[in-house]
């Protein structure tokens, strides 16, 4: 939990709402395995299947890429051509492989531009709230995983707890912490790697995995 190194995210007044328990933080070049430039998704799906696995609500292992794509080929998402391929995904084939190999069900916030995300925050503080699990945000650009919003409903004010999966170097919580590869971010930010966080002309979807209900 990368997370728990941060400081405030400077929201006067705000109540954060966060993931609840256990998540390992996956990036790229992470095992050997060069997916820089392509594998944002999949390392942010691994990251919410590991919150599943550490909070004993599954006894799956965390998907290597292959098996990613072999999950959506075999469901009839992919041709088979897409197995070995370095071909973006985003949050509706995440959707489809939480699906099929955890049975979760996922709901989706979806923004027309970046501009919009904090008219959400009540629904996203909701989530946290409720479900307790990581976000994925894909849509027309990068991929990024959301662990929490700091939140002052009297004002509107909201920070984002951003995990970023571009990350390529080794395992330090300071230099991880240090770069800005978790960090609290706000509509305007830089995301760590350059470029805005969230694009005013791009679409967002946030891809909120829900709780199994033990019956």
């Amino acid at each position: 939990n990368v997370h728990e190194a941060l400081g405030g995210s400077g929201v006067k007044d705000g109540k954060v709402y966060a993931v609840q328990g256990k998540y390992t933080y996956f990036h790229y070049l992470q095992d050997c395995f060069d997916d820089a430039g392509w594998g944002c998704a999949y390392r942010s799906l691994q990251t919410i299947i590991s919150w599943f696995i550490l909070n004993k609500y599954t006894n799956v292992d965390v998907p290597t890429h292959r098996a990613i794509q072999e999950t959506l080929v075999r469901i009839g998402d992919k041709p088979p051509s897409f197995v070995g391929g370095r071909q973006w995904i985003g949050s509706f084939e995440i959707s489809y492989v939480l699906d099929t190999l955890l049975g979760v069900t996922s709901k989706v916030l979806t923004f027309n531009s970046g501009e919009e995300i904090p008219t959400k925050a009540r629904e996203i503080a909701q989530h946290f709230s409720q479900e307790g699990t990581p976000i994925m945000i894909g849509g027309g650009v990068l991929a990024y995983t959301l662990l929490g919003i700091d939140y002052n409903d009297l004002t509107g004010e909201c920070a984002f707890l951003i995990l970023d999966p571009h990350y390529t170097e080794g395992e330090e919580i300071k230099k991880i912490c240090a770069g800005g590869w978790v960090g609290w971010k706000r509509l305007g930010d830089k995301a760590a790697a350059g470029g805005d966080l969230f694009v005013k002309n791009a679409f967002y979807n946030f891809l909120c995995p829900q709780r199994p209900r033990v019956v």
